[in-house]
């Protein structure tokens, strides 16, 4: 018989072709394969296919119940995940904290209740895309051994009167019976203010909804509201939440951080001048935008296998450079990073003609080969 290893490569091709019957006999050996060494594996691979074998969700073997449907489409309202672990988000000194204490104050709830102090079990995550909200969601999931539950604002939010209100309900009912965290990811969508003349009566009673809905929340279970419009959620939806937690553009320790995760082994390769630029350049964008640059500059690496340095500066040149004034400080700042860049170097970089890179460089200092 093959050994565990050599079945998770096979398992991985049948999901992914949604070969269901092959799926449950590779399952079924690595019961036994599992068996002897390490049975509570074993027991909860079995459990799932006892459950799946008997037309209900695996997802039930670890206490997690079927999402809710919308009655009329029959999509799912909501997607439920199980904990996995990730690493934990780079983010300011302040949110880090606000975050850890979170979490200590969740894992020791019991001596809050004790002294009949309430727990936490509500956040409010503010900031713009890509600054880490919903990844600290799922940190979260991990760290505190909680599947998170993310509604599908797509399915939940109906043109038919009253039934976005009884979508929402149905995602909170689903929330509350049992410990989980429920993730309301772009939450300004259904919780606007409710002196906003120009929205439908409909979002109005939405917010009556949510607001009525957050005011029995169990401790048992935790929910996490994420908006990236602060400005438009209603004022009473600000008190019902224990934290508010802000989350920024990364500062120049944190973008280093993220340079050095996201790059990889490739962080290495890259000259001090190159991975100064890059810090320069990322000020005042987001964790998401770094990582998708980074992704880019490894592509460009492996494929091209050029100057690695260079490609760093092509893509970390972010700068608009919408007036004569800005061209020149870019073409003087590629100098002053990397004195060794030629006026070609520089023109490729930064899509600026040969000879007005010439122009504007000041006291020479690159070659012109």
């Amino acid at each position: 018989m093959m050994n565990s290893d050599e079945l998770v490569p096979k398992l991985v091709r049948a999901c992914l072709d949604n070969d269901r019957r092959l799926v449950e006999e590779i399952s079924t050996m690595l019961v036994k394969l599992y068996k002897k060494k390490q049975p509570n594996i074993a027991q909860e691979i079995s459990q799932s296919l006892t459950y799946s074998r008997n037309g209900a969700s695996a997802i039930r073997s670890v206490d997690v119940q079927p999402v809710p449907i919308d009655r009329e489409t029959r999509f799912t309202l909501c997607k439920a995940e199980e904990p996995l672990e990730i690493d934990p988000p780079i983010l300011s000194t302040e949110t880090m904290e606000e975050l850890n204490n979170f979490i200590l104050e969740r894992t020791e709830i019991e001596k809050l209740l004790i002294e009949d102090i309430t727990p936490p079990n509500s956040l409010l995550f503010i900031g713009e895309p890509g600054v880490g909200k919903t990844y600290s969601a799922k940190w979260l999931s991990y760290k505190l051994n909680l599947p998170l539950i993310t509604m599908d604002l797509a399915t939940s939010i109906s043109s038919y009167l009253g039934r976005s209100g009884q979508n929402i309900k149905h995602i909170f009912d689903y929330a509350k019976s049992f410990p989980s965290i429920l993730l309301l990811d772009e939450i300004d969508a259904i919780a606007k203010r409710r002196d906003d003349a120009s929205d439908l009566g409909e979002l109005k009673r939405l917010v009556n909804v949510l607001l009525k809905e957050l005011e029995t929340w169990p401790s048992q279970s935790i929910i996490i509201a994420a908006t990236n419009h602060p400005d438009l959620l209603d004022k009473a939806i600000w008190r019902r939440f224990d934290r508010t937690i802000t989350f920024k553009t990364p500062e120049i320790g944190e973008r280093k951080l993220l340079l050095q995760r996201y790059l990889g082994k490739y962080y290495d390769m890259l000259s001090p001048k190159a991975l100064s630029f890059a810090l320069q350049q990322t000020a005042h964008i987001s964790a998401a935008d770094i990582g998708k640059l980074c992704t880019h500059v490894k592509r460009k690496i492996v494929l091209a296998g050029s100057n690695s340095d260079l490609i760093v500066f092509e893509e970390f040149c972010l700068n608009s450079c919408d007036s004569k004034t800005q061209k020149i400080e870019l073409c003087n700042l590629l100098r002053e990073v990397d004195p060794s860049l030629s006026i070609r170097d520089i023109s490729k970089i930064t899509k600026i003609p040969a000879t007005s890179v010439s122009r504007y460089l000041q006291n020479g200092g690159a070659s012109n080969e």
